[in-house]
């Protein structure tokens, strides 16, 4: 009797520990003022001198820095002179969380076999231990796009929280998106060390179209299906229109294709990559198609090209009116690298953009892209309070210091294991005492 009575103490004694680390997730419920920063809203608009307040993980108060008449005991207020704040960045079409080690195959879950996975979810890999998260987060980078790789159809991704317990917990958006390899353009001959044109891609695209056709068909069925199909199941959210298809696409030949099957089809796409947009930009105007950019640090497509076009395309889809998302996706070294997402802005930010205008590509145009728009991306009233706090231009490199991040108003600390081991070192070889 004794034993099951100190059991059920012990049980009880575990579940109140659960509970209690649970509840650290959630944001303060009492007020939090943030007074006297610099604040990017994200919108475009900058206030210089402002103020503000949050409460259960929402914006309550955003503008001017105002007198505080009364304020409860338990407010929390902190003084932000000479301090910079910014909306939450967002990085899109990533491997963070299923790609933790290369060489170690056992840690790399963001593929399957098969041309065609619709039904394939990178949610359900997410890795919310992986020793990455911290170095990516530790820069401002707030929300991720997990999406899968490989094949034709690679699957659907979702949106993660980056201060999540596990993949339920950290999931902002379940399945928002597809995810669409176009058939290549040029194949690499390896005989002659170059590329050309790839014989084979009319038979790829055709195959494609065919699958999309069907699966098209499939869904038209009103009657239950009795017998389903799981990978024509998975498409149902596309030809209502409840996802997007994510189209990684470089060239003109496939943009020019990929936009035409959309019409076809009467669904709705994202370019991904579209490193030769500037030459269809009415077509992607006329058609309202977003173009999600993967880099501004890379070299030009076509060695005819500018050598700084990648610098400057963001700026000349953005003055054409195009919906401008900007990533690091160069699959295999992205996952680990998007902690240069700001960086990056920065570049196209002294190549046509404002700085205010290269801070949206990579909160509130990745929010509308991935959809998640409504809640996160800038900083307005009644928005999720997530931001970061830096100590200097945040698109700099050279003066960007983020000293606090907030994610859904959790307070997390920008810490991380490579800063633990580059403290260590300098005080082993002398550097820092």
């Amino acid at each position: 009797m004794k034993k099951v009575r100190i059991m059920n103490m012990f049980r009880t004694v575990c579940t109140a520990y659960i509970i209690c680390a649970a509840t650290q997730l959630h944001a303060q419920d009492f007020p939090v003022i943030f007074q006297h920063a610099e604040i990017h809203t994200g919108t475009g608009a900058v206030i210089s001198n402002g103020m503000l307040t949050m409460q259960y993980g929402k914006i309550t108060y955003i503008g001017p820095t105002i007198e505080l008449n009364g304020a409860n005991a338990n407010t929390l207020i902190y003084d932000m002179t000479g301090k910079v704040m910014y909306p939450g960045m967002i990085a899109l079409n990533e491997q963070l969380g299923l790609n933790e080690i290369e060489l170690v195959r056992s840690t790399n879950d963001m593929r399957e076999v098969g041309t065609y996975n619709p039904n394939v979810r990178s949610l359900i890999a997410f890795n919310t231990d992986s020793r990455v998260i911290p170095t990516v987060r530790s820069n401002g980078i707030a929300l991720v796009q997990v999406a899968p790789v490989a094949g034709v159809i690679s699957g659907t991704s979702s949106v993660m929280r980056l201060n999540g317990w596990n993949w339920e917990d950290a999931a902002v958006k379940m399945d928002d998106n597809m995810f669409l390899n176009w058939p290549a353009v040029y194949a690499y001959n390896y005989r002659e060390g170059r590329y050309s044109v790839n014989a084979d891609y009319p038979n790829a695209v055709e195959s494609l179209l065919q699958f999309l056709r069907e699966a098209k068909a499939y869904c038209q069925i009103k009657q239950p299906i009795s017998d389903k199909n799981l990978r024509f199941e998975a498409m149902r959210p596309v030809f209502s229109g409840e996802q997007k298809i994510f189209i990684s696409a470089n060239y003109e030949r496939q943009i020019i294709a990929a936009v035409d099957m959309a019409k076809t089809l009467g669904i709705h796409i994202v370019i991904v990559g579209g490193r030769e947009s500037y030459k269809v930009i009415p077509l992607l105007t006329d058609n309202n198609i977003p173009v999600l950019l993967e880099t501004t640090h890379d070299l030009p497509l076509l060695q005819q090209e500018d050598v700084d076009l990648p610098y400057k395309l963001p700026a000349m889809l953005v003055h054409a009116g195009v919906l401008v998302g900007l990533t690091l996706s160069d699959e295999g070294s992205s996952y680990w690298n998007m902690r240069n997402l700001p960086y990056i802005a920065g570049t196209a930010a002294a190549y046509g953009l404002t700085k205010e205008e290269a801070l949206q590509l990579i909160t509130i145009n990745n929010a509308k892209l991935c959809g998640v728009d409504a809640m996160y991306g800038s900083l307005e009233k009644g928005k999720s309070a997530t931001f970061f706090i830096s100590e200097g231009d945040a698109l700099d490199m050279r003066s960007s210091v983020v000293t606090t991040i907030y994610i859904d108003g959790q307070k997390i600390d920008p810490d991380n294991w490579q800063n633990e081991l580059a403290k260590k070192y300098l005080v082993k070889y002398g550097i820092r005492k």
